[in-house]
């Protein structure tokens, strides 16, 4: 198979990731989880005590950030200054504060030039919110995944169960999944939307396999 991109956005807890991971499996290509970089920038600023809508301070941040991203078998793994935070990016705490540093537009110009580096020469999957529409406009094939809140609010608290994050309730995730619905679709840069081209599909009543299924076929046809 010649040099592919495939983009898939939408928003939280619909299943990006997951089928994602799956098709870069299937089709041997590299896999950029986008929402892990955004996580890295957010607990680097918490870290350092910063308000992660303070932009100023933010942008100065994104400056000279030090993360690199690995690739350990098939499983992406992601390094801030050196250290390998994959699971430590992964709380309530660091979800909202991604939510909040992705609307930044230093942010995400950092991110987004960091994404497209990946990117050049290679076959692709990724996956974010503005993917399709502004990192990868160009690219062959372009999902949009959706899903009911009370759906998205399921899959992301059981996700958060089996990590063993137990101080969390089913209603404190759909609250955090709607601040970032709110967050990513009214930001002014670069926001939630799906792109004219892409071909949506609501994953709500959907098993994982039927999704994959369904994009492979196109994307094979």
């Amino acid at each position: 198979m010649k040099n592919i991109t495939i983009a898939i956005d939408g928003p939280a807890g619909a299943g990006k990731s997951t089928i994602a991971k799956i098709l870069s499996r299937s089709l041997g290509i590299t896999y950029l989880d986008t929402g892990a970089m955004y996580r890295t920038v957010a607990l680097k600023a918490i870290r350092e005590g910063i308000n992660t809508k303070d932009e100023a301070r933010l942008e100065k941040l994104v400056s000279d950030i030090d993360i690199k991203i690995e690739y350990h078998g098939d499983e992406q793994h992601i390094f801030l200054d050196g250290e390998d935070v994959s699971d430590k990016i992964r709380t309530p705490e660091v979800s909202k504060g991604a939510s909040d540093v992705s609307a930044v537009k230093a942010v995400r110009i950092r991110m987004v030039e960091l994404q497209r580096e990946i990117a050049a020469g290679q076959s692709v999957v990724m996956d974010g919110r503005d993917i399709g529409t502004y990192v990868l406009p160009n690219a062959q094939y372009k999902f949009f995944l959706n899903a009911s809140l009370e759906e998205r609010a399921r899959r992301r608290y059981k996700e958060q169960l089996e990590k063993g994050i137990k101080d969390i309730t089913l209603e404190d995730v759909k609250k955090d999944i709607e601040y970032r619905d709110k967050n990513d679709s009214s930001r002014d840069f670069a926001p939630l939307v799906k792109a004219d081209d892409a071909i949506e599909i609501n994953t709500t009543d959907m098993t994982i396999q039927q999704v994959v299924e369904k994009i492979l076929s196109i994307i094979r046809s």
